[in-house]
């Protein structure tokens, strides 16, 4: 199960979430990931995937050790992938764009700890501690460059707007 849900991100094959997770299951690291992903159920693992997929292109999870007791697994993994679309940041409690960070073509190598709670044999909940200061200077993010601040500004207007868009009633998110 746990080699399956990173495998549904690295492939995007959303279909498998709907066995993978439990109807309730809760990702407690989706605060700064779009509402969907905060949802419970297979449809919060599927808005995850599509949005890591988004920023990462093809993420790749190299899994490095699982243990597994009772019915709490642990994996150690290094996340590989290249930063080729924006990583959109929703650290507002609407769901609004706050941050977004422009691709920036580079390489990246994380180093991530997974923990998973299993109930009926689906995964019913997922926590994780990710090295993303390492990640952020790996793909320029910091120490912050004045030409790459100007493109986060104009990056982040036009998710911004394409948010607004997107809904249906036309109305924008608090900001």
């Amino acid at each position: 199960m746990v080699r399956e849900q990173f495998a549904i991100i690295e492939t995007g094959d959303l279909r498998l979430a709907d066995t993978n997770v439990t109807p309730d299951f809760v990702n407690h690291r989706a605060g700064h990931e779009p509402l969907a992903a905060r949802r419970r159920g297979p449809e919060a693992l599927k808005a995850t995937a599509v949005w890591l997929r988004r920023a990462f292109g093809e993420p790749r999870f190299e899994i490095h050790h699982i243990e597994v007791s009772g019915d709490r697994a642990t994996a150690w993994v290094t996340m590989r992938g290249t930063h080729a679309g924006p990583f959109v940041v929703h650290d507002s409690p609407d769901g609004a764009v706050t941050e977004v960070f422009p691709p920036t073509g580079r390489a990246f190598a994380a180093r991530h700890v997974h923990w998973f709670r299993v109930v009926d044999g689906a995964i019913a909940e997922h926590d994780a501690v990710r090295d993303d200061l390492d990640l952020a200077k790996q793909l320029g993010w910091i120490p912050p460059r004045p030409a790459y601040i100007a493109r986060m500004i104009l990056a982040r207007r036009r998710e911004r707007s394409r948010a607004a868009t997107a809904r249906p009633d036309n109305s924008s998110p608090g900001r």
